[in-house]
C-alpha cells in the first residue's frame, strides 16, 4: 500500500480531524483514510450523474421510454362496500 504525507494542515483541520476520529474510535490516520476513500468514491459516483439520472438512462436502455403498456379494461370497474358506512 501507498503512503502520503500532507504538508501545511491547516491547525483547525487537523483538530478537527482529532475529534471525528476519537468521537469514531478510530486514529486519525484511518479517519483521514476513511474520508478520503468515501470522498473518492462519491465523485467518482457523480460522473454518471446522480441517481435520478442513473435511472432515466437505465429506463431509457430498456426501451419503455414511452411507458408501460397499459392493458384495456374490459370489465367495470367493481363496486365497494363499506360495510355500515353513512348508517348512524
Amino acid at each position: 500500500m501507498a503512503s502520503i504525507t500532507i504538508r501545511n494542515l491547516d491547525d483547525s483541520v487537523k483538530k478537527a480531524l482529532r475529534r471525528r476520529a476519537a468521537e469514531n474510535g478510530r486514529s486519525m490516520e484511518e479517519e483521514a483514510r476513511l474520508i478520503l476513500g468515501l470522498e473518492l468514491r462519491r465523485d467518482r459516483s457523480l460522473e454518471h450523474g446522480g441517481l435520478g439520472t442513473r435511472l432515466r438512462k437505465i429506463w431509457a436502455d430498456s426501451g419503455l421510454e414511452d411507458g408501460l403498456p397499459v392493458p384495456p379494461r374490459t370489465e367495470m370497474p367493481r363496486r365497494v362496500d363499506f360495510g355500515d358506512e353513512g348508517d348512524d
